[in-house]
Formats: structure tokens, sequence, C-alpha cells
């Protein structure tokens, strides 16, 4: 699969600004500073597609991108403890509104920095996404900061911790774009499949 031309479409504060898609919705979502805009970024071979930031907790909003064959949805990273508890609560709204028309979402990224056990957050998101039957796969981000033994070590690790088999772990970093090839065929296995 090829990526060419990936743009921004919108950003959306509330759930009467979210977009009806005409083609396959990815959403990505994991803990602030999890890799979500590197990410975006890597796939679409751009360096400023989606805004990063060294501060955690800027992606305020649902940031739509449209990837050719499918859209991309950037969501509010949660877990940020420097955020007021009404921005916290306003950010759970958003997500909980957007997961809510879940016949929208083909298939949701959660992010998790490779080096970190998953949080109580993180847990929390796999028992909503499962509750929902969300299909979802584990993007473990900033694999480039681990040799590739540790790296495949930390998959596994990942993967026992959320109960979930090796093959729903990806490890990739968004600066070297290790990984890339195999998440773009994922991409591709998740529209053949809708």
């Amino acid at each position: 699969m090829r990526i060419n031309g990936a743009k921004f479409i919108t950003s959306a504060a509330t759930e009467k600004q979210f977009i009806t898609p005409d083609k396959p919705m990815i959403a990505v979502c994991g803990r602030s500073n999890a890799g979500k805009s590197t990410l975006i970024n890597m796939l679409a071979g751009q360096k400023r597609l989606a805004k990063t930031s060294a501060a955690p907790g800027r992606t305020r909003l649902v940031n739509y991108f449209d990837f050719g064959e499918f859209l991309l949805a950037d969501l509010p990273g949660y877990g940020y403890a420097s955020v007021s508890k009404e921005e916290k609560l306003k950010w759970a709204k958003t997500l909980d509104a957007f997961f809510a028309k879940k016949e929208h979402i083909a298939h949701v990224f959660l992010l998790s920095d490779i080096r970190r056990d998953p949080s109580e957050d993180d847990f929390t998101m796999v028992e909503f996404l499962n509750y929902h039957v969300i299909p979802f796969t584990v993007i473990a981000t900033k694999s480039d900061k681990l040799s590739r033994m540790k790296a495949k070590e930390r998959v596994r690790a990942v993967a026992n911790a959320y109960g979930l088999g090796e093959g729903n772990v990806f490890a990739v970093s968004g600066m070297t774009a290790d990984g890339k090839e195999e998440l773009l065929k994922k991409i591709e296995d998740i529209l053949n499949a809708n």
C-alpha cells in the first residue's frame, strides 16, 4: 500500500462537528505524548501534517485526515495529569461521543510507548473497546529507543499485559519509520475487511 497526498480535513470540538465518513475510518487514540501525531506524520510521509509537540496534551480536538483510501481520526490523548478536571471531563465526553458512533469506525489504533507498561487508562480503553466490540490494534511506539531484541521483549510483555496475541501489537518508530511497512499491510487488511 502506498499513501500519497494525505491531507488535513477539519477539527471537531463537539459531537455536532464530527464528520460522517464516506470511506473506512481508523481512529488513533492513546495516552498524551504516546506519539499519535508522529505516527500520523510517518504514515503520511510528511513532517508537519499533524502538529507534534514536546508538551503532552496538545491534541484537544478530534482531528480528521484524508489518507486517500481511508480517513484517520486523531483523538485527544488521555491520562495527562497537568490538565484541569473540567478539561479531562470534556475530553472523556468527546471520546464517549466519538465511540458511540462505532458504525463509523473501521478500526482503532491504540498507541502506547513501548518502554512503559500499560496504564490504568490504557486498560480502561481496552476494556471499553472490547465491551463495544470495536476492533483495535496496539501500536507500541518509540521502538527506536530500544534495541531490536528489547523491542521484541516489550511487544511480548505488552501483548501479555492486555491478554492479546503478539500479532495484535506492532512495534513502530515514527522517527525511523521502523515498522511502517507492517503497519501499512495491517491497514490494507483493515480496508479489505470493510
